[in-house]
């Protein structure tokens, strides 16, 4: 009597929970369909990843609604059963599993297009910069052209090499920059330069003062940016692919059980009745 009453209470306990797992990924569902929409990509990715996450929640509890029916089996028949909810959960089941068998293929393509469309755009606003380059450049050396433009170029140079000149030359300067912490390792190196070698000096110089070789720099900049950015688009499809093998193989879950339970209960076969001969 009391196996039999606790068989009872564990079959009713493993019922209930698996009602109400079922229940709560039926409302998050809603509330996560709410956002959905058509025609935006990221938002279907958004909702596919979320639906895909929680998506082993109704699995775990069909698992213990029918772990609870089938403890009920041993029942000998006086107890009075409650309403058989083994036909909706299979059809809930069967249903998940055509969606999640949706979600995957879907959502590799909103992948695709996501990356196709991020490395376009990476590409356009590297194209962009480098068409603002080549105008900065064109405009510089159109100024250069202007001899008091280039004069008070020369000027410059001269303070630049002058100012430098004193600092490597003055011992106590020069290694009070070399301890600054604030100095950065570069600025360093090319002081350690201009001592060793004061020639070092003057192609720094006209290297900095040259604005196609200033341009050369900045494009070598840009096109390293872009590369670095076109390669962090293209590895984001490693968590997409889980998404969609995580859909595939929930899909294949849900429609085991649900046609698989179905056909055991004669739902897909329809029991097609004989007609009697007159």
């Amino acid at each position: 009597m009391n196996n039999r009453f606790a068989a009872a209470i564990a079959a009713r306990t493993l019922k209930v929970i698996g009602i109400i797992l079922i229940l709560s990924f039926l409302i998050d569902f809603v509330i996560i369909s709410l956002d959905f929409s058509p025609t935006e990509k990221l938002l279907q990715l958004r909702w596919a990843a979320s639906l895909v996450d929680r998506g082993v929640v109704p699995l775990v509890g069909l698992g213990m609604l029918f772990t609870g029916y089938w403890i009920d089996s041993f029942d000998d028949g006086t107890q009075p059963q409650p309403i058989d909810l083994k036909m909706p959960a299979l059809i809930i089941s069967s249903i998940l599993g055509l969606l999640f068998l949706i979600i995957a293929p879907v959502h590799a393509m909103n992948i695709i297009h996501q990356r196709t469309q991020a490395v376009d755009q990476i590409t356009k606003n590297a194209q962009l910069a480098e068409n603002q380059l080549n105008t900065q450049l064109n405009q510089v050396q159109a100024q250069l052209g202007n001899d008091q433009v280039k004069a008070a170029v020369e000027k410059q140079k001269a303070q630049v090499k002058a100012q430098y000149t004193e600092l490597v030359q003055d011992e106590q300067r020069y290694k009070q920059a070399l301890n600054n912490p604030n100095i950065p390792p570069a600025t360093k190196d090319l002081l350690q330069k201009f001592k060793a070698n004061p020639q070092e000096l003057d192609k720094f110089i006209a290297q900095q003062s040259d604005p196609k070789q200033l341009a050369s720099q900045r494009l070598g900049q840009i096109r390293a940016q872009r590369d670095e950015l076109i390669k962090q688009a293209e590895d984001n499809w490693k968590p997409g692919l889980r998404i969609v093998i995580g859909s595939l193989l929930l899909s294949i879950a849900y429609i085991i059980i649900g046609w698989s339970g179905l056909k055991g209960m004669n739902a897909l076969q329809g029991g097609k009745r004989k007609i009697p001969a007159r």
